[in-house]
Protein backbone atom coordinates (compact mmCIF):
# COMPACT_ATOMS: atom_id res chain seq x y z
CA UNK A 1 0.00 0.00 0.00
CA UNK A 2 2.74 2.45 0.93
CA UNK A 3 4.46 1.83 -2.75
CA UNK A 4 0.80 2.23 -4.40
CA UNK A 5 0.44 5.74 -2.75
CA UNK A 6 4.31 6.94 -3.31
CA UNK A 7 3.09 6.11 -7.04
CA UNK A 8 -0.05 8.06 -6.99
CA UNK A 9 1.66 10.88 -5.30
CA UNK A 10 4.45 11.10 -7.94
CA UNK A 11 1.46 10.40 -10.56
CA UNK A 12 -0.25 13.48 -9.97
CA UNK A 13 2.97 15.44 -9.36
CA UNK A 14 3.81 14.63 -12.71
CA UNK A 15 0.30 15.04 -14.30
CA UNK A 16 0.43 18.65 -12.37
CA UNK A 17 3.76 19.72 -13.75
CA UNK A 18 2.50 18.74 -17.26
CA UNK A 19 -1.29 20.31 -16.82
CA UNK A 20 -1.77 22.96 -19.65
CA UNK A 21 1.62 22.35 -21.40
CA UNK A 22 2.39 21.22 -24.71
CA UNK A 23 1.96 17.89 -25.47
CA UNK A 24 5.39 16.31 -26.93
CA UNK A 25 5.45 14.60 -30.23
CA UNK A 26 6.36 10.97 -30.27
CA UNK A 27 8.91 11.69 -32.19
CA UNK A 28 10.64 14.35 -30.50
CA UNK A 29 14.05 14.36 -29.01
CA UNK A 30 14.05 13.92 -24.91
CA UNK A 31 16.49 16.87 -24.50
CA UNK A 32 14.11 18.86 -26.75
CA UNK A 33 10.90 18.37 -24.65
CA UNK A 34 12.90 18.82 -22.00
CA UNK A 35 13.82 22.30 -23.59
CA UNK A 36 10.38 23.07 -24.33
CA UNK A 37 9.02 22.11 -20.93
CA UNK A 38 11.85 24.79 -19.78
CA UNK A 39 10.71 27.73 -22.38
CA UNK A 40 6.75 26.78 -21.26
CA UNK A 41 7.72 27.53 -17.79
CA UNK A 42 9.43 30.55 -18.33
CA UNK A 43 6.27 32.14 -20.38
CA UNK A 44 8.37 31.17 -23.96
CA UNK A 45 8.30 29.50 -26.95
CA UNK A 46 10.61 26.64 -28.06
CA UNK A 47 11.72 26.36 -32.24
CA UNK A 48 11.67 22.78 -32.87
CA UNK A 49 12.96 23.26 -35.70
CA UNK A 50 15.85 25.90 -34.90
CA UNK A 51 16.28 24.39 -31.57
CA UNK A 52 16.32 27.82 -29.73
CA UNK A 53 14.21 29.81 -27.29
CA UNK A 54 12.11 32.54 -28.67
CA UNK A 55 11.56 34.36 -25.72
CA UNK A 56 8.51 36.20 -23.64
CA UNK A 57 5.72 35.37 -26.14
CA UNK A 58 4.27 38.91 -27.52
CA UNK A 59 1.42 40.74 -25.54
CA UNK A 60 -1.91 39.98 -26.43
CA UNK A 61 -3.79 42.07 -28.07
CA UNK A 62 -5.82 44.50 -26.46
CA UNK A 63 -8.18 44.90 -28.35
CA UNK A 64 -9.60 41.25 -26.99
CA UNK A 65 -12.77 40.22 -26.39
CA UNK A 66 -14.44 40.36 -22.81
CA UNK A 67 -17.44 38.75 -21.91
CA UNK A 68 -20.96 39.11 -23.60
CA UNK A 69 -18.42 40.06 -26.97
CA UNK A 70 -17.66 43.15 -25.57
CA UNK A 71 -14.56 45.35 -26.02
CA UNK A 72 -11.75 44.75 -23.42
CA UNK A 73 -10.21 47.95 -22.35
CA UNK A 74 -7.56 47.16 -20.51
CA UNK A 75 -7.53 49.07 -16.64
CA UNK A 76 -5.56 52.26 -16.54
CA UNK A 77 -1.20 52.62 -16.71
CA UNK A 78 0.64 53.81 -13.99
CA UNK A 79 1.79 57.14 -14.00
CA UNK A 80 5.13 58.22 -14.21
CA UNK A 81 6.51 60.14 -11.11
CA UNK A 82 8.76 61.87 -13.11
CA UNK A 83 8.58 65.74 -14.17
CA UNK A 84 11.34 66.28 -15.90
CA UNK A 85 13.15 66.09 -19.51
CA UNK A 86 15.87 63.84 -20.31
CA UNK A 87 18.16 62.67 -22.88
CA UNK A 88 15.62 60.46 -24.43
CA UNK A 89 13.41 63.83 -25.04
CA UNK A 90 16.13 66.14 -26.54
CA UNK A 91 17.07 63.92 -28.74
CA UNK A 92 14.01 63.74 -30.62
CA UNK A 93 15.48 66.08 -32.99
CA UNK A 94 17.64 68.95 -33.66
CA UNK A 95 18.26 72.68 -34.42
CA UNK A 96 19.44 74.36 -37.15
CA UNK A 97 20.04 78.50 -37.83
CA UNK A 98 19.29 80.53 -40.65
CA UNK A 99 18.86 84.68 -40.65
CA UNK A 100 18.85 85.14 -37.33
CA UNK A 101 16.29 82.26 -36.09
CA UNK A 102 16.65 79.28 -34.34
CA UNK A 103 15.02 76.24 -36.40
CA UNK A 104 14.01 73.08 -35.97
CA UNK A 105 14.00 70.10 -37.83
CA UNK A 106 10.33 68.64 -38.29
CA UNK A 107 10.06 65.03 -36.19
CA UNK A 108 7.58 62.68 -35.98
CA UNK A 109 5.98 62.43 -32.04
CA UNK A 110 3.53 61.04 -30.23
CA UNK A 111 -0.18 62.54 -29.08
CA UNK A 112 -1.48 60.63 -26.69
CA UNK A 113 -4.73 60.52 -24.39
CA UNK A 114 -7.04 58.99 -22.55
CA UNK A 115 -11.08 58.68 -23.47
CA UNK A 116 -12.17 61.78 -22.05
CA UNK A 117 -16.06 61.70 -20.61
CA UNK A 118 -17.70 62.99 -22.89
CA UNK A 119 -16.19 61.03 -25.70
CA UNK A 120 -17.78 57.82 -24.41
CA UNK A 121 -20.17 56.25 -26.63
CA UNK A 122 -18.73 58.01 -29.79
CA UNK A 123 -16.41 56.43 -32.32
CA UNK A 124 -12.86 57.89 -32.85
CA UNK A 125 -14.47 59.24 -36.95
CA UNK A 126 -17.10 61.25 -34.66
CA UNK A 127 -14.57 62.77 -31.89
CA UNK A 128 -11.65 63.54 -34.99
CA UNK A 129 -14.36 65.13 -36.69
CA UNK A 130 -15.67 67.06 -33.84
CA UNK A 131 -13.07 68.00 -31.99
CA UNK A 132 -9.80 68.18 -34.08
CA UNK A 133 -10.69 69.93 -36.67
CA UNK A 134 -7.42 71.58 -37.77
CA UNK A 135 -6.95 68.77 -40.28
CA UNK A 136 -9.84 67.02 -42.36
CA UNK A 137 -11.63 63.61 -41.45
CA UNK A 138 -10.13 62.70 -44.57
CA UNK A 139 -6.07 63.32 -43.05
CA UNK A 140 -7.54 60.82 -40.23
CA UNK A 141 -8.80 58.38 -42.32
CA UNK A 142 -5.16 57.83 -44.43
CA UNK A 143 -3.24 57.89 -40.75
CA UNK A 144 -5.05 55.31 -39.32
CA UNK A 145 -4.01 53.32 -42.38
CA UNK A 146 -0.58 53.76 -41.96
CA UNK A 147 -1.16 52.72 -38.41
CA UNK A 148 -0.48 56.38 -36.51
CA UNK A 149 -3.62 56.15 -35.04
CA UNK A 150 -3.79 53.73 -32.13
CA UNK A 151 -6.14 52.60 -29.66
CA UNK A 152 -5.14 50.40 -26.58
CA UNK A 153 -2.13 50.17 -28.73
CA UNK A 154 -3.34 48.66 -31.40
CA UNK A 155 -3.75 49.80 -35.24
CA UNK A 156 -7.19 51.79 -34.59
CA UNK A 157 -10.44 51.34 -36.74
CA UNK A 158 -12.13 55.03 -36.90
CA UNK A 159 -15.66 53.10 -36.70
CA UNK A 160 -14.59 51.50 -32.99
CA UNK A 161 -17.24 53.06 -30.12
CA UNK A 162 -14.78 54.60 -27.05
CA UNK A 163 -15.26 53.35 -24.20
CA UNK A 164 -13.74 54.74 -20.65
CA UNK A 165 -10.01 53.98 -20.16
CA UNK A 166 -9.51 53.74 -23.75
CA UNK A 167 -5.91 55.22 -24.61
CA UNK A 168 -5.47 56.85 -27.29
CA UNK A 169 -2.24 57.42 -29.31
CA UNK A 170 -1.82 59.86 -32.39
CA UNK A 171 1.91 59.96 -33.97
CA UNK A 172 2.40 63.50 -35.73
CA UNK A 173 4.88 65.01 -38.08
CA UNK A 174 5.67 67.67 -35.97
CA UNK A 175 6.61 71.41 -37.11
CA UNK A 176 8.03 74.42 -34.90
CA UNK A 177 7.80 78.04 -35.34
CA UNK A 178 10.94 79.61 -35.49
CA UNK A 179 12.19 81.90 -32.39
CA UNK A 180 15.11 84.30 -31.88
CA UNK A 181 18.85 82.93 -32.32
CA UNK A 182 20.14 85.27 -29.47
CA UNK A 183 21.79 82.76 -27.52
CA UNK A 184 20.46 81.91 -23.62
CA UNK A 185 22.64 84.16 -21.34
CA UNK A 186 23.14 82.34 -17.40
CA UNK A 187 23.10 84.95 -14.98
CA UNK A 188 24.12 82.72 -12.17
CA UNK A 189 24.39 79.32 -11.93
CA UNK A 190 25.35 77.11 -8.21
CA UNK A 191 24.25 74.05 -6.51
CA UNK A 192 20.07 75.33 -6.24
CA UNK A 193 19.45 77.24 -8.85
CA UNK A 194 20.21 78.21 -12.46
CA UNK A 195 18.90 81.82 -12.92
CA UNK A 196 19.16 83.33 -17.20
CA UNK A 197 18.33 86.02 -19.18
CA UNK A 198 15.86 84.81 -21.10
CA UNK A 199 15.33 86.46 -24.89
CA UNK A 200 11.99 87.39 -26.14
CA UNK A 201 10.00 84.89 -28.32
CA UNK A 202 11.44 81.44 -26.67
CA UNK A 203 8.78 79.60 -24.57
CA UNK A 204 9.38 78.32 -20.71
CA UNK A 205 8.79 75.15 -21.13
CA UNK A 206 6.72 72.78 -23.85
CA UNK A 207 3.59 74.76 -24.75
CA UNK A 208 1.32 74.28 -27.87
CA UNK A 209 3.32 74.13 -31.27
CA UNK A 210 6.90 74.74 -29.07
CA UNK A 211 8.91 71.54 -27.65
CA UNK A 212 12.53 71.68 -28.76
CA UNK A 213 12.38 75.30 -29.19
CA UNK A 214 11.88 76.46 -25.53
CA UNK A 215 13.77 77.32 -22.64
CA UNK A 216 13.66 74.16 -20.99
CA UNK A 217 15.01 71.89 -24.10
CA UNK A 218 17.74 74.55 -24.82
CA UNK A 219 19.29 74.30 -21.21
CA UNK A 220 18.86 70.65 -21.66
CA UNK A 221 20.33 70.20 -25.07
CA UNK A 222 23.54 72.79 -25.30
CA UNK A 223 24.34 73.69 -21.69
CA UNK A 224 23.72 69.74 -20.14
CA UNK A 225 21.19 71.00 -17.55
CA UNK A 226 18.24 68.85 -16.85
CA UNK A 227 16.20 68.14 -14.39
CA UNK A 228 15.08 71.46 -14.00
CA UNK A 229 11.96 73.00 -11.73
CA UNK A 230 10.27 76.18 -13.00
CA UNK A 231 9.99 79.12 -10.31
CA UNK A 232 8.18 81.16 -11.93
CA UNK A 233 7.25 81.70 -15.82
CA UNK A 234 7.77 84.36 -18.04
CA UNK A 235 5.29 85.28 -21.55
CA UNK A 236 6.71 84.00 -24.40
CA UNK A 237 7.45 87.26 -26.12
CA UNK A 238 8.57 88.61 -22.41
CA UNK A 239 12.29 88.62 -21.91
CA UNK A 240 14.74 88.89 -18.89
CA UNK A 241 15.41 86.84 -15.63
CA UNK A 242 14.33 83.37 -15.60
CA UNK A 243 14.62 81.32 -12.38
CA UNK A 244 14.64 77.20 -11.76
CA UNK A 245 15.54 74.96 -9.10
CA UNK A 246 17.96 72.65 -8.97
CA UNK A 247 16.23 70.49 -6.68
CA UNK A 248 12.52 69.47 -5.31
CA UNK A 249 13.51 71.30 -1.68
CA UNK A 250 14.78 74.48 -3.24
CA UNK A 251 11.94 74.39 -5.86
CA UNK A 252 9.31 74.42 -2.64
CA UNK A 253 11.03 76.76 -0.72
CA UNK A 254 11.39 79.61 -3.35
CA UNK A 255 7.74 78.73 -4.13
CA UNK A 256 6.49 79.26 -0.53
CA UNK A 257 8.34 82.76 -0.78
CA UNK A 258 6.53 83.43 -3.56
CA UNK A 259 3.05 82.46 -2.54
CA UNK A 260 3.45 84.85 0.66
CA UNK A 261 4.20 87.47 -1.61
CA UNK A 262 8.10 87.66 0.36
CA UNK A 263 9.68 87.87 -3.61
CA UNK A 264 10.28 91.47 -4.65
CA UNK A 265 9.64 91.74 -8.84
CA UNK A 266 10.73 94.53 -11.01
CA UNK A 267 9.90 94.56 -15.22
CA UNK A 268 10.57 97.72 -17.51
CA UNK A 269 7.96 98.07 -20.56
CA UNK A 270 7.53 100.82 -23.69
CA UNK A 271 3.88 101.83 -23.37
CA UNK A 272 1.82 103.82 -25.84
CA UNK A 273 1.84 107.78 -25.19
CA UNK A 274 2.94 109.93 -22.51
CA UNK A 275 2.38 107.81 -19.35
CA UNK A 276 1.52 110.01 -16.00
CA UNK A 277 4.29 111.30 -13.62
CA UNK A 278 4.01 109.98 -9.98
CA UNK A 279 3.35 106.28 -8.72
CA UNK A 280 0.47 104.85 -10.67
CA UNK A 281 -1.40 101.97 -8.53
CA UNK A 282 -4.16 99.86 -10.49
CA UNK A 283 -5.95 97.35 -8.46
CA UNK A 284 -8.31 96.30 -10.97
CA UNK A 285 -9.58 92.71 -10.37
CA UNK A 286 -8.42 90.35 -13.75
CA UNK A 287 -10.62 87.82 -15.35
CA UNK A 288 -9.30 85.31 -17.61
CA UNK A 289 -11.48 85.09 -20.87
CA UNK A 290 -9.53 81.91 -22.62
CA UNK A 291 -6.52 79.89 -21.49
CA UNK A 292 -6.34 78.11 -25.04
CA UNK A 293 -6.03 81.95 -26.82
CA UNK A 294 -4.46 83.31 -23.69
CA UNK A 295 -6.51 86.56 -23.10
CA UNK A 296 -7.52 88.10 -19.73
CA UNK A 297 -9.28 91.33 -19.37
CA UNK A 298 -10.61 93.39 -16.31
CA UNK A 299 -13.82 92.23 -14.99
CA UNK A 300 -15.10 92.84 -11.46
CA UNK A 301 -15.31 88.98 -11.14
CA UNK A 302 -12.03 88.24 -11.63
CA UNK A 303 -9.40 88.26 -9.06
CA UNK A 304 -7.90 90.45 -6.87
CA UNK A 305 -4.66 92.28 -8.34
CA UNK A 306 -2.51 94.93 -7.61
CA UNK A 307 0.51 96.65 -10.04
CA UNK A 308 2.27 99.94 -9.30
CA UNK A 309 3.98 102.11 -12.26
CA UNK A 310 6.48 104.45 -12.06
CA UNK A 311 7.62 106.91 -15.72
CA UNK A 312 11.05 106.50 -16.33
CA UNK A 313 11.10 108.74 -19.23
CA UNK A 314 9.01 109.40 -22.63
CA UNK A 315 10.57 110.38 -26.12
CA UNK A 316 7.80 112.42 -27.28
CA UNK A 317 5.70 108.95 -28.64
CA UNK A 318 6.17 106.38 -25.75
CA UNK A 319 7.13 106.28 -22.68
CA UNK A 320 9.46 103.92 -20.18
CA UNK A 321 7.82 102.64 -17.33
CA UNK A 322 8.61 100.92 -14.21
CA UNK A 323 6.07 98.04 -12.98
CA UNK A 324 5.42 96.38 -9.97
CA UNK A 325 3.44 93.62 -9.49
CA UNK A 326 2.24 92.53 -6.08
CA UNK A 327 0.53 89.47 -6.91
CA UNK A 328 1.27 87.48 -9.92
CA UNK A 329 -2.26 86.74 -12.27
CA UNK A 330 -1.73 85.79 -15.59
CA UNK A 331 -0.82 88.93 -18.04
CA UNK A 332 -1.54 91.13 -15.30
CA UNK A 333 1.14 94.01 -16.36
CA UNK A 334 -0.55 94.22 -19.69
CA UNK A 335 -3.89 94.16 -18.92
CA UNK A 336 -3.20 96.89 -16.88
CA UNK A 337 -1.61 98.98 -19.12
CA UNK A 338 -4.44 98.59 -21.24
CA UNK A 339 -6.65 99.45 -18.28
CA UNK A 340 -4.81 102.50 -17.82
CA UNK A 341 -4.49 103.66 -21.67
CA UNK A 342 -1.50 102.95 -22.41
CA UNK A 343 -0.41 99.61 -23.73
CA UNK A 344 2.47 98.00 -24.58
CA UNK A 345 3.69 99.24 -27.73
CA UNK A 346 3.64 96.35 -29.73
CA UNK A 347 1.81 93.67 -27.58
CA UNK A 348 0.13 91.46 -30.22
CA UNK A 349 -2.85 90.66 -27.96
CA UNK A 350 -3.72 93.99 -25.97
CA UNK A 351 -2.91 96.97 -28.17
CA UNK A 352 -4.90 95.73 -31.10
CA UNK A 353 -8.18 97.16 -32.55
CA UNK A 354 -9.74 93.85 -31.46
CA UNK A 355 -11.14 95.05 -28.15
CA UNK A 356 -13.01 98.53 -30.21
CA UNK A 357 -12.02 101.97 -30.90
CA UNK A 358 -10.76 102.42 -27.51
CA UNK A 359 -8.22 99.45 -27.05
CA UNK A 360 -9.87 98.08 -24.10
CA UNK A 361 -9.05 101.73 -22.21
CA UNK A 362 -11.18 102.11 -18.76
CA UNK A 363 -12.43 98.29 -19.59
CA UNK A 364 -14.88 98.99 -21.93
CA UNK A 365 -15.32 96.39 -24.40
CA UNK A 366 -19.06 96.40 -26.36
CA UNK A 367 -18.39 92.81 -27.56
CA UNK A 368 -18.76 89.06 -25.53
CA UNK A 369 -15.79 87.31 -24.80
CA UNK A 370 -17.00 84.65 -28.35
CA UNK A 371 -17.02 88.11 -30.65
CA UNK A 372 -13.36 89.17 -28.54
CA UNK A 373 -11.55 86.17 -29.90
CA UNK A 374 -13.12 85.71 -32.84
CA UNK A 375 -11.78 88.88 -34.04
CA UNK A 376 -8.22 88.56 -32.14
CA UNK A 377 -7.67 85.27 -34.22
CA UNK A 378 -9.29 86.64 -37.56
CA UNK A 379 -6.92 89.85 -36.86
CA UNK A 380 -4.07 87.64 -36.76
CA UNK A 381 -5.16 85.19 -39.65
CA UNK A 382 -4.71 88.12 -41.59
CA UNK A 383 -1.62 89.05 -40.84
CA UNK A 384 -0.14 85.23 -41.41
CA UNK A 385 0.83 86.18 -37.85
CA UNK A 386 -1.52 83.34 -35.21
CA UNK A 387 2.17 82.38 -34.05
CA UNK A 388 1.73 85.30 -31.55
CA UNK A 389 -1.03 83.98 -30.15
CA UNK A 390 0.38 80.81 -29.82
CA UNK A 391 -2.17 78.84 -31.95
CA UNK A 392 -1.97 76.06 -34.26
CA UNK A 393 -2.87 77.74 -37.80
CA UNK A 394 -6.66 75.99 -38.71
CA UNK A 395 -10.27 76.37 -38.40
CA UNK A 396 -10.60 79.41 -35.71
CA UNK A 397 -13.28 77.47 -34.20
CA UNK A 398 -10.51 75.24 -32.97
CA UNK A 399 -8.86 78.48 -31.03
CA UNK A 400 -12.53 79.81 -30.23
CA UNK A 401 -14.45 77.65 -28.55
CA UNK A 402 -13.26 76.47 -25.02
CA UNK A 403 -12.87 72.61 -24.32
CA UNK A 404 -15.30 70.91 -22.37
CA UNK A 405 -13.90 70.50 -18.48
CA UNK A 406 -16.21 67.34 -18.58
CA UNK A 407 -13.65 64.41 -17.13
CA UNK A 408 -15.80 62.09 -15.53
CA UNK A 409 -14.96 58.78 -14.99
CA UNK A 410 -12.02 59.23 -17.35
CA UNK A 411 -8.07 60.56 -17.02
CA UNK A 412 -6.16 62.93 -19.39
CA UNK A 413 -2.80 62.21 -17.82
CA UNK A 414 -0.12 60.45 -19.90
CA UNK A 415 1.69 57.04 -19.26
CA UNK A 416 4.61 58.35 -19.42
CA UNK A 417 6.58 61.57 -19.90
CA UNK A 418 5.47 64.98 -19.02
CA UNK A 419 2.59 66.96 -19.12
CA UNK A 420 2.97 70.20 -21.39
CA UNK A 421 1.25 72.89 -20.38
CA UNK A 422 -0.85 73.65 -23.24
CA UNK A 423 -2.99 71.13 -25.63
CA UNK A 424 -2.09 71.13 -29.15
CA UNK A 425 -4.91 71.14 -31.13
CA UNK A 426 -3.76 69.44 -33.61
CA UNK A 427 -3.88 65.84 -31.90
CA UNK A 428 -4.93 65.09 -28.43
CA UNK A 429 -3.62 66.82 -25.39
CA UNK A 430 -0.92 64.71 -24.14
CA UNK A 431 2.51 64.07 -24.54
CA UNK A 432 4.62 60.82 -24.94
CA UNK A 433 7.93 60.31 -26.60
CA UNK A 434 9.16 60.54 -30.31
CA UNK A 435 7.87 57.86 -32.51
CA UNK A 436 9.85 57.23 -35.83
CA UNK A 437 10.06 53.71 -35.23
CA UNK A 438 6.38 53.34 -35.13
CA UNK A 439 6.06 55.84 -38.56
CA UNK A 440 8.69 53.26 -40.46
CA UNK A 441 6.43 50.22 -39.29
CA UNK A 442 3.73 52.30 -41.39
CA UNK A 443 5.61 51.87 -43.82
CA UNK A 444 5.96 55.63 -46.08
CA UNK A 445 9.44 55.58 -46.01
CA UNK A 446 9.59 58.98 -44.31
CA UNK A 447 12.46 59.83 -42.46
CA UNK A 448 14.23 63.35 -41.11
CA UNK A 449 16.75 65.11 -42.82
CA UNK A 450 20.82 64.72 -41.67
CA UNK A 451 22.32 67.65 -40.44
CA UNK A 452 25.09 68.77 -42.42
CA UNK A 453 27.95 70.45 -40.85
CA UNK A 454 30.33 72.74 -42.94
CA UNK A 455 34.03 72.90 -42.10
CA UNK A 456 33.54 76.35 -40.39
CA UNK A 457 31.26 74.09 -38.15
CA UNK A 458 27.59 75.42 -38.93
CA UNK A 459 24.53 73.90 -39.39
CA UNK A 460 23.44 74.49 -43.07
CA UNK A 461 19.66 74.34 -44.17
CA UNK A 462 18.76 70.84 -44.75
CA UNK A 463 17.17 69.30 -47.86
CA UNK A 464 13.18 69.48 -47.62
CA UNK A 465 12.24 66.01 -46.36
CA UNK A 466 8.00 65.72 -46.86
CA UNK A 467 5.80 63.64 -45.21
CA UNK A 468 3.29 62.64 -47.28
CA UNK A 469 0.24 62.70 -44.71
CA UNK A 470 1.50 66.40 -43.23
CA UNK A 471 -0.31 69.28 -44.28
CA UNK A 472 2.11 71.58 -42.60
CA UNK A 473 4.94 69.66 -45.28
CA UNK A 474 2.41 71.24 -47.90
CA UNK A 475 2.65 75.06 -46.31
CA UNK A 476 5.14 77.47 -47.26
CA UNK A 477 5.79 80.00 -44.22
CA UNK A 478 7.80 83.23 -44.19
CA UNK A 479 10.14 83.70 -41.50
CA UNK A 480 9.09 86.10 -39.19
CA UNK A 481 10.77 89.83 -39.07
CA UNK A 482 12.66 90.77 -35.68
CA UNK A 483 9.47 93.04 -34.79
CA UNK A 484 7.54 89.77 -34.32
CA UNK A 485 9.75 88.49 -31.59
CA UNK A 486 9.96 91.15 -29.15
CA UNK A 487 7.85 92.57 -27.06
CA UNK A 488 8.41 95.65 -25.31
CA UNK A 489 8.13 94.05 -21.62
CA UNK A 490 11.10 93.01 -19.48
CA UNK A 491 11.68 91.22 -15.94
CA UNK A 492 14.18 93.33 -15.24
CA UNK A 493 14.61 92.15 -11.20
CA UNK A 494 13.75 89.40 -8.54
CA UNK A 495 14.78 89.69 -5.23
CA UNK A 496 13.31 87.75 -2.33
CA UNK A 497 15.16 87.15 1.56
CA UNK A 498 18.41 85.83 1.26
CA UNK A 499 18.50 86.13 -2.89
CA UNK A 500 18.47 88.96 -5.64
CA UNK A 501 18.94 88.49 -9.52
CA UNK A 502 19.05 91.48 -12.09
CA UNK A 503 19.96 91.52 -15.85
CA UNK A 504 20.61 94.68 -18.29
CA UNK A 505 18.16 97.04 -19.38
CA UNK A 506 17.27 95.80 -23.13
CA UNK A 507 18.32 98.49 -25.54
CA UNK A 508 14.67 99.57 -26.51
CA UNK A 509 14.41 101.14 -22.67
CA UNK A 510 16.87 103.69 -23.19
CA UNK A 511 15.29 106.95 -22.30
CA UNK A 512 16.61 108.57 -26.30
CA UNK A 513 15.39 105.17 -28.05
CA UNK A 514 13.29 105.69 -31.16
CA UNK A 515 11.94 102.48 -32.56
CA UNK A 516 13.01 102.60 -36.42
Amino acid sequence: MRCLRLRLSALRLWGGAMSGKRKADPGERPEAAAAAAAAAAAGGDWDLETGTDSGPPAKRSRQRKGGGGQRFVPPPGRKSPGVSFGLRHFTETQYYFEHGLRKVFPYYFDFQTYCKGRWVGKTLREVFSSEFRVEPIEYYIQAAKAGRIRLNEEPADLNTVLKNNDFMRNTVHRHEPPVTAQPIEILTQNQEVVVVDKPASIPVHPCGRFRHNTVIFILGKEHQLTELHTIHRLDRLTSGVLMFAKTLEVSKKMDQQVRERQVQKEYVCRVQGEFPDGEITCEEPIRVVSYKVGVCRVDPTGKPCRTMFQKLGYNGRTSVVRCFPYTGRTHQIRVHLQYLGHPIVNDPVYNTEAWGPQRGRGGKLDKSDEELLEALVDSHRSKESLDLLDLPEGDHRCAVEESSTDNTGSSTEPLDGPTEACANARTTDENSEAAEERVEKAGDGCALAVTEVTASGHMEKPAAVKDSLCGECKLVRKDPSAKDLVMYLHALRYKGLDWEYCSKLPRWAAADWQED
